[in-house]
């Protein structure tokens, strides 16, 4: 449940009737094709969804943590590749937001405003999990970067209007030598790969995007050189208590779907939901549903008030990402044969919610995370 106040309220009333009347059946022919739904999430970014968290004083709504919150977990309840088109434009604002100058936030908040979309390109193909060990290098060419190397799983890669980027500036510092960089779409040497033919969020644009001699101007540097490792992850930080989110919504899907067949599925001359059993599986999928919500609340909380969040969003992601896949399992279960079937949505479910045990860092490197918070350096 979200405490919200009365716009709040009728935010949450419109993207809702939005994902009923125009998401959530039509997006089930798009998941099969593997089709990216353009005009469904032109539609979104026309109510403003790519940009729930732009600042009010760059343009945006200025809406609380909690409310869009509220409005990323009804997207996901409906199709979790719109939430995650949705919250990657979001994503890419947020190291401009944390290390960026004025006039880039703007100009990204300018972008997503107009109807566009954000990508953020970190991960590449023999590093994964390991951001220190990115291939991508930027070489100072009097007052320009050049930009050569190829980042992988890009969401919005094929789509988006702006790109952050992490290059090396300096391989001889490791961590300490890379560096961050805003770049628009159409840049020479800037190009996209073919799209990731995925398990799950089917609805999602996912591609390599690929720098060939691609040169920008120093200003489009976010932050000092050799910061954009710290940036990146601690806008991974803020951000994996909104995947909590988003995995919550996929988990609310599943209760509601397992609630309404066990009252209509008739077995033994009654429906299943009077089967204590039924009813036991449902209840412990609701515990799970509500602890991921709260969980991310609260993670989202911290942040606001500007105490220590990192441990806490680590949590949030990792518990909601590992119990969406079990309750997405519950909810097959429940429906039995059916639950197998393409004809129900518990099986799209399943598929979509193991990405949650893998974007946006590894629920193993979340438990990385939480253990040296708990446990310290010794």
């Amino acid at each position: 449940m979200y405490i919200l106040d009365e716009e709040g309220k009728d935010l949450l009333a419109t993207v809702k009737e939005f994902c009923e009347k125009e998401v959530k059946e039509q997006c089930k022919a798009y998941d099969e094709s593997g089709e990216w739904p353009k005009d469904i999430n032109d539609k979104a970014c026309e109510m403003g969804l790519n940009a729930l968290e732009v600042p009010e004083e760059y343009g945006g709504l200025g809406l609380s943590k909690n409310t869009y919150a509220a409005l990323y977990e009804e997207m996901s309840k409906a199709d979790a590749g719109l939430f995650t088109t949705m919250s990657a434009s979001n994503l890419a604002m947020k190291p401009l937001l944390i290390a960026g100058r004025k006039d880039q936030i703007q100009r990204a908040a300018d972008l997503l405003l107009g109807g566009g979309y954000g990508a953020f390109c970190l991960t590449e193909p023999m590093a994964g999990s390991d951001a220190s060990n990115n291939k991508t290098v930027a070489v100072k060419d009097g007052d320009d970067y050049i930009i050569n190397g190829r980042k992988c799983f890009i969401t919005n890669g094929g789509i988006a209007d702006f790109y952050i980027v992490t290059a090396m500036t300096d391989k001889t510092k490791g961590v300490k030598g890379m560096s961050a960089f805003l770049v628009e779409k159409g840049t020479k040497g800037l190009s996209s790969g073919n799209e990731e033919n995925k398990m799950g969020i089917r609805t999602s644009n996912t591609t390599d995007v690929i720098f060939e001699d691609m040169r920008v101007p120093a200003s489009a540097m976010i932050g000092a050189e050799g910061t954009g490792f710290k940036t990146c992850m601690e806008t991974l930080d803020i951000t994996r208590a909104l995947m909590g989110i988003g995995a919550t919504g996929i988990m609310q899907r599943c209760v509601d779907e397992a609630v309404a067949y066990s009252k209509q599925r008739i077995t033994f001359g009654q429906p299943i939901g009077k089967f204590q059993a039924i009813q036991f599986m449902i209840a412990d999928m609701e515990i799970k549903t509500e602890t991921a919500r709260q969980m991310s609340l609260h993670a989202l909380k911290l942040q606001e008030l500007g105490l220590p969040y990192s441990k806490e969003s680590a949590i949030a992601k990792c518990y909601a990402g590992d119990m969406a896949v079990k309750v997405a399992l519950d909810a097959i279960q429940i429906l039995g044969g059916y639950g197998y079937s393409r004809e129900y949505p518990v099986e799209k479910l399943l598929r979509d919610a193991k990405i949650f045990q893998l974007y946006e860092g590894t629920n193993q490197i979340q438990r990385v995370v939480i253990s040296r918070s708990v446990m310290g350096k010794f």
